[in-house]
């Protein structure tokens, strides 16, 4: 597959996992509220949405918002192998989403009115948000590295972490 079309598949299933991540988080209680559940608020605060489509009507937009986000941020990632060509997926990931973290997070999302800033969130929930975006641009680098490679045939499913 061309690395950029396999960035963004990547990119759209890792937002997938991320939000089942944060869902089975929350529910078994080793997440705090999750940021899909902040900006599904912070959007029915703008919009009044969940008066007119309920709190399901306006999760499936949220949830459409993030994978698009997941898509477009993961189109980033053959350009960001390029210039750092010595780096794991698994390495790469780890930069790309904090660095996400630290910009989308740390400064706009505060900005804009989503979250309340991390440092009045504190450090659980902090870390909680910056281990998301980790997950999410790791799972992004790893499968636009697997559906980009021309080596693998349909039935081989040795998955390379790229740690060696």
């Amino acid at each position: 597959m061309q690395r950029y079309k396999a960035a963004i598949v990547g990119g759209l299933i890792a937002g997938v996992v991320t939000t089942a991540v944060m869902v089975a988080g929350r529910k078994s209680g080793v997440l705090h509220k999750t940021l899909d559940r902040d900006a599904v608020d912070w959007i029915d605060d703008l919009t009044g949405s969940r008066a007119m489509i309920g709190d399901t009507g306006t999760s499936v937009v949220e949830f459409a918002n993030h994978l698009g986000a997941s898509a477009a941020f993961a189109a980033a990632l053959p350009k960001l192998r390029e210039l750092l060509p010595s780096l794991s997926p698994v390495a790469l990931g780890t930069l790309y989403g904090t660095a996400l973290y630290a910009v989308n997070i740390g400064c706009i999302a505060p900005v804009l009115g989503i979250t309340e800033g991390e440092v009045k969130a504190g450090p659980r929930k902090a870390t909680e948000r910056w281990a998301v975006h980790v997950i999410q641009a790791v799972v992004s680098a790893l499968l636009a590295k697997r559906l980009a490679s021309d080596t693998h045939t349909d039935t081989d499913f040795d998955f390379d972490l790229g740690l060696n």
